[in-house]
């Protein structure tokens, strides 16, 4: 029997979490509320016939209900699919249909700097191509006129509000499934990785504890949205450990560009998560922003998603952080659960580093023949199981055996480009699969774009490899330059000699291309076999993970 009001540990009325609105709403819910609310939503999916094994989606921006959401559904031992809020029709119904959903929680819109987009019209398209979705639990969020289909939708405020505060938990082996989380895919559908009761809750607040150090009255915010690993990760993570996490439902830069800041000390945020292309972004509006707010709650910084560069990394320890205050690097993967490798606040780092591999993470580097190496780049491997690990790919085994299994026996092969230095550091490189091999030389993109960055005139770059005949590939750079400066001949003159005097002139690009932007996730995740597939007139693939899938469109035409 559950402990009555979620005091069983004495934090009823210790805060879960704080929500913030663009608009500039607030909201602390307790570990009371979130148990009670909980349990309506729990029976609200019981009284629509739902229970275990039944898999029901989640499409809603970041608002406080999207919480009590996502943990009914496992109360009731259903089928967590987390979907991303900003994703099309082709996204959210390719995923529902997939999964065989039976039911989804969404909102009848969401403010997109300032202004309502509506997101029930998106659901109830999609709702279309699903045949076995009977239900869809809307809330109310921008007030929208929208439609609402008799027998199949539900206002929450009606159904979920009016339900008892008590639920009986449904009883569940370890190896049930909690949640299947879809990432996007080179080629064909996307991948669904299949995750455990006992493995993803378990592994996200493990290692939140050991690289965040997060305790109870401390206050995570991880930016990220409940459809990537990050925003279920955040919930579980932080619930287990007692702590409190921070959604924010909104731009990090709206309506003015110290908004960031700005929440970082009213609510007195202790652990920050941002990207490094974020930290890009925020560099060129002026160190004022953030100066003009009191930081000192912070105890760390901390990013996943991509490689630093260092001159970003720099800028956020040493300035923002004034030196003192860590960046817990993080980098594992969907499939993972959490991360392979990350920083710890009582360990040294260096500049774009990781402390080491995750506990419980049995991780190596190997070279091409499979044998650990040391100050090389190799091949990111994992040699032993790991809690949270992906029990596979949902309804397709054989392409996970193919994705992580094929190339050497009983080793997981993450796809990731890595390095370990004499001082026992680790560097992630990008993805191997991205990996640059020019005239026998094998290179990390990161490791090009480095270069390309420390020119004050460019915002950030991505570096492919394409095809030569001599060569075998040849590098292609795409540049994406500060506001205020406009692509000429001179400077791209200025960027090739910048990379032969790092590289050597064998390394000379065979072309620097300028672009408005780079095709990327919503966790910031620069899409570079995307930008590969485009500049060479090939199908990208699945874009519907992209923020920006204009981006690909525009690499094609990029001179």
């Amino acid at each position: 029997t559950p402990p009555p009001k979620g005091e069983g540990r004495g934090e009823g009325e210790r805060i879960a979490y704080i929500w913030e609105g663009e608009e500039g709403d607030t909201r602390s819910v307790t570990y009371a509320e979130l148990y009670r609310r909980t349990n309506q939503a729990a029976n609200a999916l019981r009284s629509l016939g739902l229970g275990k094994g039944d898999a029901v989606g989640i499409y809603m921006p970041m608002i406080p209900e999207i919480v009590p959401a996502l943990l009914a559904i496992a109360k009731i031992g259903g089928i967590i699919l987390p979907l991303f809020s900003g994703y099309g029709v082709d996204a959210v119904s390719m995923r529902l249909a997939d999964a065989d959903a039976k039911a989804l929680f969404t909102a009848d819109g969401v403010f997109r700097r300032g202004k309502p987009v509506n997101m029930k019209k998106v659901a109830d398209e999609a709702a279309q191509r699903v045949p076995t979705l009977q239900h869809m639990i809307v809330v109310n969020r921008a007030g929208l006129d929208i439609p609402m289909q008799a027998g199949r939708d539900h206002w929450w405020h009606d159904l979920v509000d009016a339900q008892p505060e008590e639920a009986a938990t449904e009883i569940t082996d370890a190896e049930d499934t909690i949640m299947v989380i879809y990432t996007s895919g080179t080629t064909g559908r996307p991948k669904g990785a299949v995750h455990t009761h006992c493995g993803f809750p378990v592994k996200g607040a493990q290692d939140m504890a050991f690289g965040t150090d997060l305790h109870p009255g401390e206050i995570l915010y991880w930016m990220s949205d409940m459809g990537w690993m990050m925003g279920p990760w955040l919930v579980f993570g932080a619930l287990i450990l007692g702590g409190t996490f921070f959604i924010y439902d909104g731009a990090p830069d709206y309506p003015a560009p110290d908004r960031l800041w700005d929440m970082v000390e009213r609510h007195k945020i202790t652990t920050l998560g941002i990207s490094p292309t974020l930290v890009r972004a925020l560099i060129p509006k002026g160190d004022e922003h953030w100066q003009k707010h009191d930081l000192s709650s912070l105890r760390f910084f901390a990013s996943t998603g991509e490689p630093w560069n260092p001159d970003p990394w720099m800028w956020l320890f040493a300035k923002v952080g004034g030196g003192k205050r860590p960046i817990i690097n993080y980098s594992g993967g969907t499939e993972i659960s959490g991360g392979i490798v990350m920083g710890n606040p009582i360990l040294p780092l260096k500049s774009c580093a990781f402390s080491g591999p995750c506990p419980g993470i049995a991780a190596d580097v190997f070279d091409e023949d499979g044998k650990p190496v040391r100050n090389q780049v190799g091949e990111l491997v994992i040699k032993a199981p790991w809690i949270g690990m992906t029990r596979g790919f949902w309804k397709d085994p054989q392409r996970y055996i193919e994705t992580y299994w094929s190339r050497w026996e009983n080793v997981w092969v993450h796809g990731d480009f890595a390095a370990v230095d004499e001082d026992g550091l680790w560097y992630i490189l990008g993805r191997s699969d991205d990996t640059i091999k020019v005239a026998g030389k094998r290179l990390g993109p990161a490791e090009v774009e480095s270069i390309l960055v420390q020119h004050e005139e460019v915002m950030e770059a991505a570096a492919i490899g394409v095809p030569d005949d001599i060569k075998g590939s040849v590098l292609v750079l795409f540049v994406v330059l500060k506001p205020g400066y406009e692509p000429c001949e001179d400077l791209r003159a200025e960027l090739r000699q910048m990379v032969i005097n790092a590289m050597g002139k064998a390394l000379a690009p065979k072309a620097i291309l300028f672009v408005d932007d780079l095709p990327k996730t919503r966790n910031a995740k620069v899409m570079r076999r995307m930008i590969r597939a485009a500049y060479l007139g090939q199908n990208p693939g699945d874009t519907s993970a992209l923020v920006n899938p204009e981006a690909v469109e525009a690499i094609a035409k990029a001179k």
